[in-house]
Formats: structure tokens, sequence, C-alpha cells
């Protein structure tokens, strides 16, 4: 995990100094709402329906047990006690008052945290794979070019006001569980044809008002090309994207109207300017970072769980949320947010000190945010996966769900966003709630909800999608189908007319009724029923049958 340096404490320290000075002054009314906002907003502070609200970023979803505890500690003593964990791997509060904000920023400080670029128009918390490092389907881990990354956009003075917000992701490994191509960016680590590492570029990626894949720029990056790349295509996104509307001023929007060929080409020409410079990547720093990031000190385990009580519970706990690790005798962990009925992405403060305690104890001291707002211990021993479960349980966090249909992607919606046309969460609580029963049958599943056109909830990419928007003055929601933000990313479809918030919970239950009735077997997911038989057999359970 990476360590501050001197030069990252005082940048922090000096921007929280420089905060608590603004909030001083919009509390004593020497700045206006106005004045304040675009203050508040490099901070990571929004103005939400209610109060304020702290996003706070946690790069690449990694946590060290120190860090989650402080976590428990500001939800405990700024806020009403919980956090909420975000599709971005960041944490929000919701709750915190803005003359106290600049003391939570100053305990974030104390171990290496800030909210520095989590809101803006500039590069944005950097995601990766939430099993980097730990799966042994990848060819390297990820996280350390994501670090380099980090620190050359943080502050970066070309592209601190950009035209629109700017979003990053790095993969690893042939099966994405980023949504690496609903980026501004995304790239895929891989062997190239000399056998050195390097990268697939992608570009334009996004969901929002007008929703896009993203494609691909380039095939063959070097690694040691990476940021000189990177900054060309800010650049030419920086100087040609739209400033006059905010809802066109994305890059995504650039491509779709002048062509992806169009805009490699002015990348590769301002690449070839740069190329080769101070922005080249030296082999040693890359070491540098990595190391970092080197695996913890594995022990030889045996390739098998010892033999514990007999418990159907912890047996389909372990098939649903632990996932093979690439050291012999561990697993990967996936410790779900998604409690039947309960509010996805959110944790107590007493959970998120028992995950801490449970990390400390049984996974090298680090815990991972999803960007399906669940956590991960990464490096648990097999004959500990017991233990884990037990502690887990008694946290209330030892839910069976990863994956299914219960484990449900939600945005704040209108419970707390100023921006939001309709509510999440209660629809993802119904949902979860009358699906529970079934959700072993129904299998893999991704249903994914916004409370409006920002898709913060990434409904355009679930296999079931909701999107809440306003009608009348009242709240109504669109059904999608066909979605996907895995490697195999797609948009999906609106089925037709919206539904009331009672009707849209009766939709997607007519959804999962129509599938399970026409699948070829048990074995056939959603999303390959849904390709094969097409949108009509689903359209007719929605608005033709009885």
């Amino acid at each position: 995990m990476y360590r501050y340096d001197e030069f990252d404490a005082a940048f922090v320290r000096q921007r929280v100094a420089q905060f608590r000075d603004q909030v001083e002054r919009r509390t004593s009314g020497e700045l206006t709402e106005d004045e304040f906002r675009p203050l508040r907003l490099m901070n990571g502070v929004y103005l939400q329906l209610h109060a304020y609200m702290l996003r706070i970023a946690i790069p690449y979803g990694t946590l060290s047990s120190r860090q989650m505890r402080k976590l428990a500690h500001i939800a405990r003593t700024y806020d009403r006690g919980t956090g909420h964990f975000t599709t971005r791997q960041n944490l929000q509060f919701n709750w915190p008052k803005l003359t106290e904000i600049p003391d939570i920023l100053d305990e974030l400080a104390e171990v290496e945290m800030h909210a520095i670029q989590t809101s803006g128009n500039c590069i944005r918390n950097v995601t990766a794979d939430h099993f980097a490092g730990a799966t042994g389907d990848e060819v390297a881990d990820p996280r350390p070019y994501a670090e380099i990354i980090r620190q050359w956009s943080s502050l970066h003075p070309e592209f601190s006001f950009l035209p629109r917000k700017f979003k990053v992701a790095v993969i690893a490994s042939e099966h994405d569980r980023a949504a690496m191509q609903l980026h501004d960016i995304g790239l895929h680590l891989k062997r190239l044809q000399d056998g050195r590492l390097g990268f697939a570029v992608y570009v334009g990626g996004g969901m929002g008002r007008t929703p896009f894949v993203a494609k691909k720029i380039r095939d063959e990056l070097p690694e040691e090309d990476l940021l000189s790349y990177l900054e060309a295509i800010l650049r030419v996104y920086n100087l040609q994207g739209r400033r006059d509307n905010k809802f066109k001023a994305r890059i995504k929007i650039l491509i779709h109207e002048a062509g992806i060929e169009a805009i490699r080409a002015e990348v590769e020409e301002e690449w070839q300017r740069i190329r080769g410079g101070a922005l080249k990547l030296p082999a040693e720093e890359i070491a540098r970072i990595a190391a970092y990031f080197k695996p913890p000190g594995f022990e030889t385990r045996p390739a098998k769980a010892a033999l514990r009580p007999a418990d159907r519970a912890f047996d389909r706990w372990v098939t649903r949320n632990t996932h093979v690790h690439k050291q012999p005798g561990y697993a990967i962990v996936t410790v779900s947010l998604k409690p039947i009925g309960g509010v996805p992405g959110d944790a107590s403060a007493a959970q998120m000190d028992a995950v801490a305690d449970i990390a400390e104890r049984y996974s090298f001291d680090e815990v991972r945010v999803t960007h399906e707002q669940n956590l991960v211990l990464p490096h648990v021993s097999l004959g500990d996966l017991w233990e884990v479960y037990r502690a887990l349980k008694e946290a209330d966090l030892a839910e069976s769900n990863a994956g299914l249909a219960t484990d449900i992607i939600a945005c704040p919606g209108l419970d707390y966003c100023a921006l939001a046309n309709a509510r999440s969460i209660p629809i993802a609580q119904r949902i979860s709630e009358r699906l529970a029963p079934r959700q072993d049958e129904i299998g893999d599943l991704k249903i994914k909800i916004s409370g409006c056109i920002n898709a913060c909830g990434h409904h355009h990419v679930g296999h079931i999608g909701i999107l809440g928007v306003e009608k009348r003055g009242e709240e109504h929601y669109q059904l999608l189908l066909g979605g996907s933000g895995a490697e195999d990313a797609a948009i999906g479809n609106i089925t037709g007319p919206g539904f009331g918030p009672d009707g849209i919970v009766d939709a997607v239950e007519k959804v999962v009724d129509r599938y399970l009735e026409l699948r070829s077997g048990p074995d056939e997911p959603f999303l390959a029923a849904y390709g094969r038989l097409g949108a009509a057999p689903f359209k007719e359970a929605l608005y033709v049958a009885a």
C-alpha cells in the first residue's frame, strides 16, 4: 500500500489549512455561497438536499485497517454513525456540519487520506479492479499504475479546470471488474507482442444523459509512455471539449461528434511531440512505486480449508462470497454491504470497526472498496474462513449474496441528492425483499438503480437497470434491460413506458419471472437469455400479459 512521502503530507496539510480559512470566511459572510461553491467542490464538499456532504477519496479502492478505523471514528463523531460507499470507490458522509469539515480533513490527513479531486471538473479518484494483486487472472497488479496516475493528476495545473469531470480506471485482467469501458479513459494492462507490459487504451466511455461504451484508441502502449499518452489525450480534450454546454462537455461527446479516427490522429500528433520527454516513466520509478504493492508475506497453507462444524449458511457464504486467490491456500472474500432490505453501500461505524479488526487479523491489514458498493478482504487463509464468517456474522455483514439479485447498486437518490428526481434507496430495498426468497434460483443478476439521469447508480449497464425521473410532479421509473459493465460492456435498452414507485417493483419481478420461464436451463444467465430471446418476451410480460 502506498505511503505518503514528505511532499504528500505537506501538500495535504496545506490544503486543509487553506480550506479551514475558506470555511471561516463563508460562515462569517465574507464569502457568498456562489463564491464558496468552487472552493468547497475542490475539497469534496457538496451541498445536498438537507446538509453538506463530504466525499472522501479512496484511491484504487485500497484501505488499511487504520484508515478504516478513522472512517468509523469520523462517522461516529461528526456524522450520524454511518458512511456510504460509492460506485467510485469513495466514501461519503451525508450529515457533517460545515464548520467541522476542516476538522474531519485534519483527521483524515493523520491516516494519509483526503478529499481532494473527489468533485469538480478535474481528474477524479482513479479506480481499479478490487481484486487487484490477489486474483490469478491478471498479468500484474494494476494499482502501481493507478498510483502513478494519481500522483501525476493531483493538482495538475493544466487539467485542474477541464470542460467537465474526468474519470480513469485501470484493470489487468480479461475479466473487467471495474467497468473500465464506461470511463473517460480506460486502461487495460496486458502483455504486448514483444513480451513487455503495456496498455490497451480506451477513451470516451461514460453514462449520464448520453451513455457511450469507450472506443479503443491504442492497443499497444508501452508502460513507459503511459503518462505522455494520457497527457496527449487530456490536452486534446481540454482544448476541444465544449465549455458552453455542460451536457455536451464530456470527452465522450467530443469523440462521438468528431469521430474516433480524427481524435486518434490529433492525440498521436500531440503524443509524438511530447513523447520521450519529462513524462517518460523510468523503469526504476515504476519499480519504486510497485514496491509499495508487493504481495504480503503469504505462508504455505493447505489447499483446502480445515474441518469445521457443519453449517449450511457458511457453505453458501463460501460459494457466493469468496473467489479463488492466486496464492494457494488463500481466498478473496467479498463483504456484502447489501443486507436484505437494507441501504446498498451503507456501513455503520461499528461495522467499519469490525471490518478493520477482521482485516488486521485475517487479511494482512488490507481492505478494498468495490465499485459495486461492497468491501473486499483480499488475502484470507482458507483455514481462517470460518472465523472470518463468524466475525462478519456478528457484525451483520455475512449476507451471502455477492452477484445475486439482492446485491443491488443504488445511488443515494432523492433521499439525499439535490440533483435527483426520484428515490433510489426505497426501490432497492423493496426489490431486495421481493427477490430474496428466490435469489439462488435466479442466479447472477445485476440490478442497478439511479435517481436521475446522471447515472451514479450505473443504471445504463445493469442487466436490469432502473432510472428515476420526474413525471408531472411525481416519481416515475424507466426500466432498461440488457446492459453490462463488464468486458462485454453494453448499454441497456429502455423497455417502454415507465412505472410508478409501486409498479417498478412489480415490473422487475415480471422480468425475472419471464426469464426463469424461458431460460434454456439453470446455467443460462440472464444476459445470455436476453441476447437469445430479444426484448419481445419481456415487453410482453410487462405490457401485454394480464
